[in-house]
């Protein structure tokens, strides 16, 4: 382990004169207690859910960066609209970043505690976006041989949410999904693990660039939302697979809405007992990303057997228990360089990361863009 004491951690904090601040803060190594291991983060992507807690309700647009090295601070304003539904956030000043991966530096006294030591292990639990990390031994995933942190970085978040869609869509009884924004690193990680199970997936996306993208990967559906023809063509997709239950990254708009008709519309092309209340099998939109910020309009042309709700990865976990955690978990560590790889558009410092023009680049949420934090840089 390095002789310093001290390591640098990114915090962010809204205050009630309406000002984002995000900085890195000096802080002293833990020791870790008998049952934790010290790591030294490597590795750690920034997902639009690390966005969230960084940025929340300010506008990147108006955002501004000052100082340098460890003095470096990013700050933006937050309109009074986002400071209201900030309110229980304001003058609270929140570690950033979920998941990481790096080298076990020190350990505790447990025995499962010193199995660690100098290995490389993938961890989630948030304060990520440090140079050091003290966790329980028991949250770490153990890399296999031959795979590096940044190999690791997005072992949680991506992978398990790919894998949970499944398990979620088996313990409801569906027999097929929707995915959308279907083009991004999760969206890629979706199409290789439903090939891999057998499993029958449509994928909604914004361009033709995109779909071909799925196409060349495998994909047999991948539906275009830019069409005129896209309602036709879903409808022709969901009716071809059976798809009653999708994944919605992008939150706002229309596009909840325009799944379930599409869904409606393909049950009515199998003949069956008339209702007023349309068809009987239950149709399913999570929401599970907020892509686009506009308000969720439903237009409810599509019978009565339907939901709309929201969908996180840790509340599913902990609803499904821990052995199924924890058989997912060792999926992704067997898979880790196939079906779970993970492809960055570029790495950054810690310093850098707070630079106004590269977050106004990471902040911008491209499809299959993603940016990795080397805090040892």
């Amino acid at each position: 382990m390095s002789s310093n004491t001290t390591y640098l951690q990114m915090f962010s904090t809204v205050s009630a004169a309406g000002e984002l601040r995000l900085e890195l803060v000096e802080k002293a190594i833990p020791k870790p207690e008998a049952s934790q291991v010290l790591v030294r983060i490597e590795a750690t992507p920034i997902n639009p859910s690390d966005q969230g807690v960084m940025f929340g309700m300010s506008d990147i647009g108006a955002g501004k960066s000052s100082g340098a090295g460890k003095n470096a601070v990013f700050t933006a304003p937050v309109s009074e609209q986002g400071l209201r539904v900030m309110k229980a956030r304001v003058g609270q000043t929140l570690a950033v970043g979920n998941e990481g991966a790096g080298t076990v530096v020190a350990t505790g006294t447990s025995e499962l505690a010193q199995s660690l030591a100098g290995k490389i292990v993938a961890v989630m639990g948030g304060s990520m976006y440090g140079q050091y990390r003290c966790v329980e031994a028991a949250a770490c995933l153990p890399l296999l041989a031959g795979h590096t942190a940044k190999d690791g970085a997005s072992c949680f978040v991506n992978p398990l949410t790919a894998l949970c869609m499944i398990e979620t869509m088996k313990l409801e009884g569906h027999s097929a999904l929707v995915h959308t924004a279907a083009a991004s690193n999760l969206g890629q990680m979706l199409v290789r693990i439903c090939q891999a199970d057998g499993v029958a997936l449509v994928n909604i996306v914004r361009s033709e660039q995109q779909a071909k993208l799925l196409r060349d990967m495998g994909a047999k559906y991948a539906v275009n939302s830019s069409k005129d023809s896209f309602m036709t063509d879903l409808t022709d997709a969901i009716h071809a697979t059976g798809a009653t239950l999708a994944f919605d990254a992008t939150g706002g708009g229309m596009l909840a809405s325009n799944i379930l008709s599409c869904m409606e519309a393909a049950a009515a092309r199998t003949p069956g007992a008339y209702s007023i209340y349309g068809s009987v099998k239950h149709k399913q939109v999570y929401l599970y990303g907020g892509l686009d910020t506009s308000v969720t309009t439903l237009n409810r042309g599509y019978g009565m057997a339907w939901g709309v709700g929201g969908w996180v990865l840790p509340n599913f976990l902990a609803k499904a228990g821990m052995e199924v955690a924890a058989r997912l978990r060792t999926r992704v560590a067997k898979e880790l360089k196939t079906n779970f790889a993970s492809h960055y558009t570029n790495e950054i410092s810690l310093t850098e990361a707070l630079q106004a023009d590269t977050v106004r680049q990471y902040y911008a949420k491209h499809t299959g863009e993603k940016y990795l934090i080397c805090p040892q840089r």
